[in-house]
Formats: structure tokens, sequence, C-alpha cells
């Protein structure tokens, strides 16, 4: 499967983004789905997963409130949306395909290309 990260850009604190990965050469249900973000000096961390087949969510405890994770099927497209954005949440922003859940960027086989998310103050 190939992934397409969109929709990452400058926003005020406060503010709210939503960002888009297009999946090709395979539909999504086939995949748990994933973001994690890498900040600048930072390790890449786990955002938000979506389940594969009951398409549970899960989240990282510093998002959980304010970012959702989704799935369109008939666009093949994960989003997620990030509201009350802070500079803390300032990243590359990438989206991720695994065959099983996990929280580790080890569990995960495919990734987009990223799409960097600013957050001013």
């Amino acid at each position: 499967v190939q992934l397409q990260a969109s929709g990452g850009g400058l926003v005020q604190a406060g503010g709210s983004l939503r960002l888009s990965c297009a999946a090709s050469g395979r539909t999504l249900s086939d995949y748990v789905m994933g973001w994690f973000r890498q900040a600048p000096g930072k390790e890449r961390e786990f955002v938000a997963a979506i389940g594969r087949n009951d398409r549970s969510t899960y989240y990282a405890d510093s998002v959980k409130g304010r970012f959702t994770i989704s799935t369109d099927n008939v666009k093949n497209t994960v989003y997620l949306q990030m509201n009350s954005l802070n500079p803390e949440d300032t990243a590359v922003y990438y989206c991720a395909a695994a065959s099983s859940l996990g929280r580790s960027r080890g569990a995960y086989d495919f990734w987009g290309q990223g799409t960097l998310v600013t957050v001013s103050s």
C-alpha cells in the first residue's frame, strides 16, 4: 500500500487542522492505520491508531480528547482531526499502516512521506 499524507500547515495555538492520508494499491480496511509525529530533535512518537476490524481508536495521552482519528472507506483515506493545538504539537506527522495493532514504530510496515504541522504561540 502507498500512503500520501497532506493537510499540514501553520496554525495559531488553540486552532485546528485536519490531516489526510490517502491510500492506494490496497484498501485501508486491510490494515491498522496509525499516525505518528516527530518533533525537531526528538524521536518519532505514536499519536493515534484505528483498528482494522472493529475500528476501535487509540490515542497517546498527550492528544487524548483533542485529536480524533477516523477513516473514509469510500475515499480510502484516514484522517486526523486536531483541535486545541498548542506549540508542543509542532512536528512532522506521518501516517502508517500495519497488519496488527501497535504503538511502536516497528509495528508499522508502510509509511507516508510526512506533513509538517507548525503551531505558533
